[in-house]
């Protein structure tokens, strides 16, 4: 079907179900960033394939009758993969949807999936004068004749070795604090929450190692683990034990009809309404409260803690290896996006412990770097030539920790030019004001977003996307609830939380720049005149800078001391990780500035 006839498919259906309009988000019923084949209902509608949007559908098909949403990643991916002729572009934060549907779905019905929203996602985008109806069946689906099937990986056990806290710990934890709060139960739609919980892993998602599954957590530590049984070999079984009850899916309607009288705790922002409707209907009281495994999840335990640090060492070895491949045969041509993510790949896979990446490189030369998440295809890959920019923003996946990692290089040989040294360096300038900071305790990722971007400020420069989000352990490459970003909620950092540092700055049509390591909140030494606890960041990941980039008249003796140093420490912990070529290499790169 052509882009036309799908979405004309869609209109038809809308008609049957008896609404002027419908809502599309990418997003499938666990309401993650990343969803299986069989979850790509934007993708499949619009040919728009990033990580975040949300599609507007009228029956009525003259323009504006349809309108694509995205942030501000993504505004320059969405023109390029979807028909304007079809999609009105809209930027998701300046025209929120709930604020287009007003202006062109004013007394009119629009339906939407309770499977794909959560109650908060729905509020917002619901405006008055707009009647949201739930639908029994999605429309699309009817349409989608190709679709995937769901994955039916197998659920596995993550070895305590790895994870460092018994799931019978972790249940009795998170139990107490629902005691505590007065809740018999909480909805776990959060598939990374079962995971933790559970210290269960799977493979349903390309690069996110969960296994797809819903649960109950009860106040006395059971728990309910709703999933295709195929899913669930005897070991795994085996490691749940009698406290966890795996039931099929199709007993959720059931499991929560017998909650009926009893207060459940339900994640308005992370639950599908599905659940919140559910329980309602059950005579149950669903209550708003954040999900108990969510910021214990982001508390890295010692155990999880070491396993990043071994796990960076282990990724600046691969990084290494291929800096150094790339150092030598970007100046002789020949490369391409895809063979250089292809080579950084095949210099991870000989790592320890490597499982996969944990995103689809984002490998973009020249005006490719300018698109934030772009992803490089056949169709698109483009040959990286001598004397420009490539920005590559990787990472892996491995036993003992995710890695999340962006160096911005200058192909060579000749030298780059003054205004790309210029704005690289105020990029690396608020990186590291980032990787020094001492904060006290109770700041949160907002308060500290400006520091990122204040040496682009100076000049009237700015990026459109956030400065770090949060990473998990063998789980998502993005994690909350802490985030350094001005759209972010103000949830204090707390030690054990990792995140990334990652400011940017992108000139559409010519280059991008991006600079991100991993840092690990700490506790902070204290100072003489210390009046109150404070926090600090541990830099994780392990890579040099490239220094063709810098202009070093810019940079003041602290920061200058910061680069020297932190080169010193890839030195020293990655080159005898290293063969001999790489190491001699990594001795270069990492030489004082």
């Amino acid at each position: 079907m052509t882009p036309a006839q799908r979405i004309s498919a869609l209109r038809a259906r809308l008609a049957e179900a008896g609404v002027d309009g419908f809502l599309v988000p990418r997003a499938d019923e666990f309401l993650g960033e990343y969803v299986p084949a069989s979850g790509e209902r934007l993708a499949w509608l619009t040919g728009f394939t990033g990580s975040a949007g949300l599609a507007v559908v009228l029956a009525e098909p003259s323009f504006p009758g349809a309108a694509l949403f995205t942030d501000g990643r993504y505004t320059t991916q969405a023109v390029q993969q979807s028909d304007p002729a079809i999609w009105q572009q809209q930027h998701i934060t300046d025209n929120p949807p709930g604020g287009w549907l007003k202006q062109h779905a004013a007394g009119k019905r629009v339906g939407y999936d309770p499977w794909l929203h959560s109650e908060a996602a729905l509020r917002r985008l619901s405006p008055e004068g707009v009647e949201m109806v739930p639908l029994d069946a999605n429309p699309l689906d009817a349409v989608w004749a190709d679709r995937p099937a769901p994955p039916l990986a197998a659920a596995v056990a993550h070895p305590l070795e790895y994870a460092g806290v018994t799931a019978a710990a972790k249940r009795a934890e998170a139990a107490k604090a629902l005691r505590d709060a007065g809740d018999a139960a909480a909805v776990l739609a959060d598939p990374h929450s079962a995971a933790w919980l559970l210290n269960i892993r799977g493979a349903d998602l390309e690069n996110t190692p969960l296994a797809l599954a819903f649960a109950l957590l009860h106040d006395d530590a059971r728990v309910e683990l709703f999933l295709d049984l195929v899913k669930v070999p005897a070991a795994t079984l085996a490691h749940l034990g009698n406290e966890v009850q795996v039931r099929p899916r199709a007993e959720l309607t059931a499991a929560l009809a017998a909650l009926e009288g009893q207060r459940v705790r339900v994640d308005a922002e992370a639950t599908p309404a599905w659940f919140v409707q559910a329980l309602r209907e059950a005579g149950a009281e669903p209550r708003d409260g954040e999900d108990p495994c969510r910021l214990p999840r982001a508390c890295k335990n010692p155990v999880e803690q070491d396993g990043a640090r071994a796990a960076h060492r282990r990724d600046g070895a691969a990084m290494a290896a291929f800096l150094a491949w790339f150092s030598a045969a970007a100046p002789e041509g020949g490369q391409t996006e895809l063979s250089a993510a292809a080579k950084l790949l095949e210099c991870r896979a000989a790592q320890p412990l490597f499982r996969g990446e944990s995103f689809p490189a984002i490998s973009g030369a020249g005006e490719h770097g300018a698109i934030v998440h772009y992803r490089v295809t056949p169709e698109t890959d483009r040959r990286i030539n001598a004397d420009e920019c490539f920005l590559l923003d990787s990472g892996g996946q491995y036993l003992d920790g995710t890695t999340d990692i962006t160096r911005t290089l200058w192909t060579g040989p000749g030298p780059a030019p003054d205004g790309l040294r210029e704005r690289f360096t105020r990029v690396l300038l608020g990186h590291i004001a980032l990787a020094t900071l001492r904060f006290p305790k109770g700041v949160a990722g907002p308060h500290i977003d400006v520091l990122a971007r204040a040496a682009l400020w100076e000049v009237g420069l700015d990026y459109d996307h956030g400065t770090g989000h949060g990473i998990g352990s063998f789980l998502s490459v993005h994690e909350g609830p802490a985030g350094i970003s001005r759209a972010a909620k103000p949830v204090p950092l707390q030690p054990g939380m990792i995140l990334s540092d990652e400011p940017g700055y992108y000139l559409p049509g010519q280059y991008g720049i991006r600079i991100e390591n991993l840092v690990l909140v700490q506790e902070a030494p204290a100072l003489a005149d210390q009046v109150k606890p404070f926090l600090a960041f541990e830099t994780l990941t392990l890579a040099p800078y490239d220094r063709a980039l810098i202009d070093l008249p810019m940079l003041g003796a602290r920061q200058r001391a910061w680069v020297d140093s932190y080169h010193a420490r890839v030195l020293a912990e990655v080159a005898p990780l290293c063969d001999a070529a790489t190491a001699a290499w990594l001795v270069e790169a990492c030489a004082p500035l």
